[in-house]
């Protein structure tokens, strides 16, 4: 059962999208005014904030579940119907929403690096392409989970999804990882035949004029890149977390709060890359479960894999990949490779 359409609740979809608008704009406008290298503490801090203030939203939330669906009278003359439980449930559906979609995140960490890193962007400039990198994901993921909300209502899709997260965990697992050769892209190929590109870096500037001529920089290429390879990843991540919950709200703000935080965890976790040499088992891990909950688990529990239990399996995963990465090998990784 849906609790919170986006029909009848369309004022809080809104609010909520306004209140991103604000911060997104506090953030580029005061604080990251001026273009400056975002150091790990800082990095640290920022992801301190977005992990809490996902929190917060997540305990308001439960109390405001608890509040409206209170004074349904429909629900509540349902036999059994207890409006603290289910909105206790509600709240650990975007717990476990929240932490998949963190996770799964990591992989696009390992893109940043990777486009950066072939695009020679200075750190200086970094923040800037992430800033507007994420405000296009989260465009991207909005419209994909109103997609997905309709075709997760036919269990031909769920059964297909799931299939596809579990192959992808599969794929993940025995995947030999490789260099990336960017050189080679077909996106990229077909970028420099159809605009003008400037290779070298010219400031904060996403375009330039040379010439009465507008030339593509270096800093919207690498944007565009981030974008293509977000809206891949949304693939898999959108479909995983409609394998937790089928409540249109948490999907959202959920996504949206993994999204907001992960600029600060890429400057925060860029160093350190190399050290999670394991940690790509953990994300395979994660999906494979993911596949098995929407293709036969649900079932065998009415229809509802227990979300207490979701959420423990899927930090058990994480934390033993995470673990085995620091304390069964010490050599790093180049962290310019790739998970899929």
């Amino acid at each position: 059962m849906v609790y919170f359409t986006i029909y009848d609740y369309w004022w809080f979809y809104l609010g909520f999208v306004a209140f991103v608008a604000f911060v997104l704009s506090l953030d580029l406008g005061v604080f990251h005014k001026q273009a400056h290298v975002v150091s790990v503490g800082e990095a640290a801090i920022w992801t301190s904030i977005w992990v809490s203030c996902a929190l917060v939203f997540n305990v308001l939330f439960y109390y405001y579940a608890v509040y409206v669906l209170s004074e349904r009278a429909s629900l509540m003359q349902l036999p059994g119907f207890d409006p603290e439980l289910t909105a206790k449930n509600l709240a650990m559906e975007f717990t476990t929403g929240f932490l998949i979609e963190k996770a799964l995140a990591i992989d696009n960490i390992f893109i940043f690096a990777v486009v950066f890193s072939y695009f020679g962007i200075p750190r200086l400039y970094q923040h800037r392409v992430l800033f507007w990198g994420i405000f296009g994901a989260l465009i991207f993921r909005g419209i994909f989970i109103a997609i997905g909300a309709e075709l997760m209502k036919i269990q031909a899709a769920v059964i297909f999804f799931g299939i596809l997260l579990f192959a992808t965990g599969i794929r993940i697992i025995i995947t030999r990882e490789k260099e990336p050769d960017l050189s080679q892209n077909f996106f990229l190929r077909q970028m420099n035949r159809l605009f003008r590109i400037e290779h070298e870096i010219k400031g904060d500037h996403f375009f330039i004029t040379k010439d009465k001529k507008i030339y593509l920089t270096p800093l919207f290429v690498a944007l565009i890149f981030i974008e293509l390879s977000d809206i891949l990843f949304a693939i898999d991540s959108v479909p995983a977390i409609f394998a937790i919950t089928n409540e249109p709200l948490i999907v959202f703000t959920s996504n949206v709060f993994a999204i907001l935080g992960l600029r600060s965890m890429y400057f925060f976790l860029s160093g350190a890359i190399d050290k999670f040499k394991y940690i790509k088992f953990g994300l395979a891990g994660v999906l494979m479960f993911v596949g098995l909950k929407m293709t036969f688990l649900n079932d065998l529990y009415k229809g509802h894999f227990p979300i207490w239990l979701s959420l423990l399996i899927i930090v058990l995963i994480l934390t033993t990949s995470i673990l085995a990465s620091i304390f069964l090998d010490k050599k790093p990784i180049s962290s310019t490779k790739v998970l899929r």
